[in-house]
């Protein structure tokens, strides 16, 4: 596919902890990782776009889901590290299959990432390398949802792609509840008004307050994404 079809040239794509996991969503499954793998490439190779990738760590330890009596700030380092590890195992993948990464972390983990620098992030974009970003923002108290409008801003990006276990936002999980309403286009405010869990409403805020658009789509359908980069409806969009 030639650039001048694609209509976003640079975007980041989030994907959740529990795309890695086993059936249930937890651990890893190093199977599931190479096939996700094989699609990004497949993706970053024919359409050239300049990809971030950030990753949640719900299959290994989600920082909310804590005893109460467990610290928050620290349940959510715990969190934040395995984000880490989840970065690690797609880097390992990507690279293996012929891709060329960056792994940057919003803490410094020396010994086996870049600590996140904005400047040097888009240069690694701008030579062609896919960047995997982790720890979240660094900070406790805040999603991985939100680190990725917080990153997709930061590097000047057209578009956040979330991938998700359905086909894009419903009024409820349709998994749950087969009459559930699925939305093709959402505004920001609808989003935010309707407490659509897909993303919390720090993430939406910051997508509105820059105009920063959003594609909810099926993880199942990643060979999709070539077509939602030329424009294609799939998913559910969230915009102005």
């Amino acid at each position: 596919m030639s650039m001048n079809k694609v209509k976003y040239k640079r975007v980041l794509l989030k994907l959740t902890g529990e795309l890695f996991g086993e059936k249930n969503g937890k651990g890893i499954n190093f199977s599931s990782l190479e096939e996700i793998a094989k699609k990004i490439i497949k993706i970053w190779k024919e359409t050239k776009v300049e990809l971030a990738i950030v990753v949640g760590g719900g299959n290994i330890f989600r920082g909310r889901e804590r005893a109460k009596n467990v610290d928050e700030a620290t349940a959510d380092y715990m969190g934040m590290l395995a984000t880490i590890i989840n970065g690690m195992a797609l880097q390992e993948a990507i690279e293996r299959l012929g891709a060329p990464t960056r792994m940057m972390t919003a803490f410094e983990v020396s010994f086996v990432a870049e600590p996140y620098i904005r400047r040097r992030a888009i240069r690694h974009l701008e030579k062609g390398r896919i960047i995997i970003l982790t720890a979240g923002v660094g900070s406790p108290f805040f999603t991985t949802d939100s680190g990725a409008a917080l990153r997709a801003i930061e590097l000047k990006c057209n578009l956040i792609l979330k991938a998700t276990n359905v086909d894009g936002i419903y009024s409820n999980d349709p998994r749950k509840n087969p009459k559930a309403t699925f939305y093709k286009k959402l505004s920001y405010d609808e989003a935010i008004k309707k407490d659509l869990k897909v993303m919390d409403t720090t993430a939406f805020s910051l997508c509105k307050n820059h105009k920063m658009p959003i594609v909810v789509f099926n993880i199942n359908k990643l060979d999709s994404i070539d077509k939602i980069l030329k424009g294609k409806a799939i998913g559910t969009l969230v915009s102005d």
